[in-house]
Order: C-alpha cells, then sequence, then structure tokens
C-alpha cells in the first residue's frame, strides 16, 4: 500500500499544472489567478479581503463575462467607435500605471520635504496678514468728509460704516473684514494697506474698481505658518505632482516627433 501511495505522489508530482478555473460561462473559463488577482487589486485599494468580497467579485466577473460575451455576439467588438474607445481606456491605463511606476522608483523622501517646507517657510517669514475695517462709498467728497468726521472723533469708524458704507456685508459688522493677507484684496486696496501701521486710518480714500474706500487697520501679524506635519500631505502631493509633470516634459523632450498635419494642408 505504501509503494502504491508513493508512486501516485510521484506520478501527480510528474503531471503538467494547469491554470483552474473557478466558474465558466458559455463555454468560457474564468480562472481562479485572474479572481485572485482581482480580489488583490480590491485590497490594495482598501477593501477588505472576506468571503462576501470575494462572493461579490466572482459575481461581478460573471456579469462582466456574460455582458462581453453578448456585446462581441452583438458586433460590438469590431466597431470602430468602440475599437477607438478600448484603445484611449488602453492607454489611459498604461500612462496611469507609468506614472505610477515612476513615483514608485523615484518616491518623495523625508528629507525632500523638509527642505520644500523649509524653503517655502523661510519665503513666507517676513509677510504678514492684517485685521481690517473699511467702509466704501461711491463719492471721493463723501469719503474725504467721513474720514475728516472720523478723525475728529464726531463719529466712530464703526457707527460710519454701519450707516454709510455701500458694502453691507461688511457694513452691518462695523466695516469688519476680519484677519487676512493683503493677497485677498484688489491691487490698490492691498497697496495701501501694506503701507499703513497698526491703529492707522486712511488720510486719503482709496479708489478701487468698486468705489472709495477709507481703511482701518485695527492689528498686525506674521502669516501663521502651518507645522511640517499640517503641511506634509499637500507638501507631498505637491511634489509629486511636479515630479511627474518634470517626467513628462523630459519624456517630450526625448520623444522623435514628426507633425506631418502641417504639410497636408
Amino acid at each position: 500500500m505504501k509503494r502504491i501511495a508513493v508512486v501516485a505522489l510521484a506520478c501527480s508530482l510528474a503531471l503538467p499544472v494547469y491554470a483552474k478555473d473557478l466558474v465558466t460561462v458559455n463555454g468560457q473559463g474564468i480562472s481562479q489567478e485572474k479572481f485572485d488577482q482581482f480580489v488583490s487589486l480590491l485590497v490594495t485599494q482598501g477593501a477588505k479581503d472576506s468571503p462576501q468580497l470575494r462572493d461579490q467579485v466572482k459575481q461581478e466577473m460573471i456579469n462582466r463575462l456574460v455582458a462581453v460575451q453578448a456585446a462581441k455576439k452583438a458586433g460590438l467588438d469590431k466597431d470602430p467607435a468602440v475599437k477607438q474607445e478600448t484603445e484611449l481606456a488602453s492607454q489611459s491605463i498604461l500612462v496611469r500605471a507609468l506614472m505610477a511606476k515612476y513615483l514608485k522608483d523615484n518616491p518623495v523622501t523625508e528629507a525632500d520635504l523638509q527642505k520644500e517646507y523649509d524653503s517655502i517657510k523661510a519665503e513666507q517669514a517676513d509677510h504678514k496678514e492684517y485685521k481690517l475695517r473699511h467702509i466704501l462709498v461711491k463719492e471721493e467728497a463723501q469719503a474725504k468728509a467721513l474720514i475728516k468726521s472720523i478723525k475728529a472723533k464726531k463719529v466712530t469708524f464703526e457707527a460710519a460704516a454701519k450707516k454709510d458704507s455701500i458694502d453691507t456685508g461688511s457694513g452691518k459688522n462695523g466695516g469688519e473684514l476680519g484677519w487676512g493677507p493683503t493677497s485677498n484684496y484688489v491691487p490698490e486696496f492691498a497697496q495701501a494697506v501694506e503701507s499703513m501701521k497698526k491703529g492707522d486710518i486712511s488720510s486719503e480714500p482709496v479708489k478701487t474698481q468698486f468705489g472709495w474706500h477709507i481703511i482701518q487697520v485695527e492689528d498686525v501679524r506674521p502669516v501663521a505658518f502651518p507645522s511640517f506635519e499640517e503641511a506634509k500631505p499637500q507638501l507631498e502631493e505637491m511634489m509629486r505632482q511636479q515630479a511627474l509633470s518634470s517626467y513628462q516634459k523630459g519624456l517630450m523632450k526625448e520623444a522623435k516627433i514628426e507633425d506631418d498635419s502641417a504639410a497636408a494642408k
């Protein structure tokens, strides 16, 4: 008996290994290997491997194969529009895979991130943000009269804003604009603010496309810069996109491109 078992085992080891079909649909098999690859793909995308997932994957693969068979039977695989769309989809998948491979082979390192963070932080070191109020009116003469009244303490800035500002959004709050960098505002307004100090009120009204502004700088502070850990996810994505852009430009530069469309016209 032992000799028979050994011979049987030896024979089984000598037999060629064939891919096992998990299920057959109209005579066409879905292999265990392809099934496992589909499951693995979903797991890498965040799904949890489970019997329920495997049941869903199997049913999805069956559904797809039934539909593909019907499409081919209808001759759709030979339709020019379908063939073009299939080719474009294939190209998109290949490009995506190429970009993913490049990022895998050329990862953004912690040192790269820290260097970029330090560089941006240094650039932003002298940037400021301002806590502002403003009053917006249509006429320069009215703006000048309001400045004179405010400086003479005949009316408070807040009261004048509530009464006279045509910017109803800030006007009802006494002209309050809150904290922000000057990049939030149109150039003429921003330049005027940058020339002022904490506590200043416009000595002359500032003209923009919206009308005439009276500006009050309530406070000034350095722009708050996020910590490295806070900035890291956004910084990493930015650097990954920059790397891909540079890689694509390099590919284009190395490619031999002959454009025959101009000659054909």
